[in-house]
């Protein structure tokens, strides 16, 4: 896990187990002994890539310190029915309070992986890269985030904090490409920030006042056909990143990646998914 996601994780696990447990799990505190120990694994359900294993360990421990956790597999592993995670053991009130907790947040980051390799299979061979975006569930992005690069794709920005993205809306109340582009330059500097910058660019005459306004680190092509991308590609040459986005689908990606751009963004690995089946059951 890189160090700058840390604070986001510990924030997040500290909300689920508030909202999953309250003021008590009511149900284990009036039918579980104290001190009552027990083991259970991981069982994977469905084939795919699995994510989330260093999530649940963090989760155990935050629960109760004392639980021993023996991993068996690693986050990025593929996986078939049949194939066990981890073996936690411990307390029972502990092992049955992380449970739902710990799955929910598997199971998704399962899901995102294993739709993200498929993505990535994709454009084997080439040197395009698959992207997230901001698409993602709501106070879980830093988890889509991980699994996505746990499935073998980039992440584009973590937020509207760390990189500087000039969209269709920022450019229209800016007044237009350059007063954006030197808006964006005037503030950085103003600032002392350096954050790279991104454009998007609805036509290939777009390109030439990008670069008219002094250049960026990425110019992205939005809603352009595989025939305009290429088009777009040669017209950049190489002076900057490249970007497709928009309406891209597995179908059709690619078609946009032979055209010679650097990175496909795709909103589907993280809006679109479907959890990977799992369970966390006693065992001996």
């Amino acid at each position: 896990m890189k160090p700058e996601y840390k604070p986001f994780v510990d924030e997040l696990i500290e909300l689920c187990i508030k909202e999953d447990i309250g003021d008590g799990d009511h149900t284990s505190l009036a039918c579980i002994p104290a001190e009552e120990h027990g083991r259970m694994r991981l069982l994977c359900k469905q084939e795919g890539t699995i994510a989330g294993i260093e999530i649940a360990r963090l989760v155990l421990r935050r629960l109760d310190p004392e639980m021993k956790f023996e991993q068996i597999l690693h986050d990025g592993d593929r996986v078939v029915p049949g194939d066990v995670a981890f073996y936690v053991s411990g307390r029972l009130r502990s092992l049955l309070q992380a449970e739902r907790i710990l799955l929910n947040i598997m199971q998704r980051m399962s899901g995102v992986a294993t739709q993200t390799a498929v993505y990535v299979k994709q454009l084997e061979g080439l040197h395009t890269k698959v992207l997230d975006t901001r698409k993602t569930t709501p106070g879980m992005r830093v988890l889509d985030k991980m699994a996505v690069k746990l499935g073998g794709g980039e992440n584009h920005r973590m937020g509207l904090f760390d990189m500087i993205l000039l969209k269709d809306n920022h450019i229209d109340f800016a007044g237009g490409i350059r007063q954006a582009i030197t808006g964006v330059r005037e503030y950085l500097a103003a600032k002392g920030k350096k954050l790279p910058i991104e454009c998007e660019v609805r036509s290939l005459e777009d390109i030439d006042e990008v670069f008219a306004a002094g250049g960026v680190d990425r110019i992205m092509f939005d809603n352009f056909t595989p025939e305009m991308t290429r088009k777009a590609v040669e017209k950049v040459a190489g002076r900057c990143e490249t970007e497709s986005s928009g309406g891209i689908t597995l179908e059709t990606m690619r078609d946009y990646a032979e055209c010679g751009v650097d990175f496909i963004s795709v909103g589907a690995l993280t809006h679109q998914i479907r959890s990977l089946d799992m369970s966390l059951k006693a065992c001996e």
